[in-house]
């Protein structure tokens, strides 16, 4: 893969070089001159198989994560969140040490790396929010909550500019990765504004299925507002919004 520079940019192929466009600018690459039936059945190719089923089955149960969690996550991410979100999901499947090679899949593998995985890179949880926080999962119950004591947002906030006002937002689900079925839960806090009066203890309780035997996952995040002659507007570029997934609990 080669970046195309000059003034004159070109999409389409010559010869045995493709042209094309992406997010990060216009691009061109060699044509290979295998085919998809070779890499089908070609006893050459196996590794190649086999490392694309379980790369499609991690995308695959990325998006169900992403479907179950869509409200939450639609004014928190960034526009590279997909194909970082299925590099996590690899490195989950990749954990299964039960399977054999192109059948190792998330239900036999470690959930438990999805945590600390941030929902938009350019602002990562940690370096917006840094009062202190808690969370817990209760299997049992099917209580998930993020409990946030008494701080002072001007000290231990990192807004974007014009932001006048937070509110924390949680997100929680069981998710059957398999069958693509899922029970989610979000709440939100009061908005509360950006200043030196302390907040009072906040907590934030989701409630899925009671006893799941699915993986239960838990986001936390901020999103930022702007107060104008009393109301108060979302900053719709998200890039200041931070969101997380801070919390899983395996089977």
């Amino acid at each position: 893969m080669a970046r195309q520079k000059g003034i004159i940019k070109l999409a389409g192929t010559i010869g045995d070089i493709t042209f094309y466009k992406t997010q990060d600018g216009y691009l061109a690459k060699e044509r290979t001159s295998l085919d998809a039936t070779r890499i089908a059945t070609d006893p050459n190719f196996i590794r190649t198989r086999e490392n694309g089923a379980e790369f499609g089955h991690a995308a695959r149960v990325g998006g169900v994560l992403r479907l179950a969690f869509r409200s939450v996550i639609l004014n928190n991410k960034d526009n590279r969140m997909v194909s970082r979100l299925t590099q996590r999901m690899v490195a989950v499947v990749y954990a299964d040490e039960t399977s054999v090679r192109g059948e190792r899949n998330i239900m036999d593998g470690e959930t438990v790396l999805l945590e600390g995985f941030q929902f938009n890179v350019r602002a990562p949880l940690v370096t917006t929010l840094h009062a202190p926080y808690t969370s817990s999962i209760d299997r049992v119950t099917g209580i998930m909550k993020v409990d946030i004591p008494s701080f002072i947002p001007v000290n231990l906030i990192t807004p974007p500019g014009g932001a006048t006002h937070f509110k924390f937002i949680t997100g929680a689900a069981s998710i059957n990765f398999e069958t693509k079925e899922f029970v989610m839960d979000s709440h939100e806090s009061d908005m509360l504004p950006l200043d030196a009066t302390p907040t009072a203890l906040l907590s934030l309780s989701n409630l899925v299925t009671v006893a799941s035997t699915h993986p239960l996952i838990l986001l936390f995040g901020i999103e930022f507002f702007q107060g104008v002659n009393g109301v108060k507007y979302s900053l719709r570029n998200s890039s200041y919004n931070a969101l997380g997934i801070i919390k899983v609990s395996g089977i």
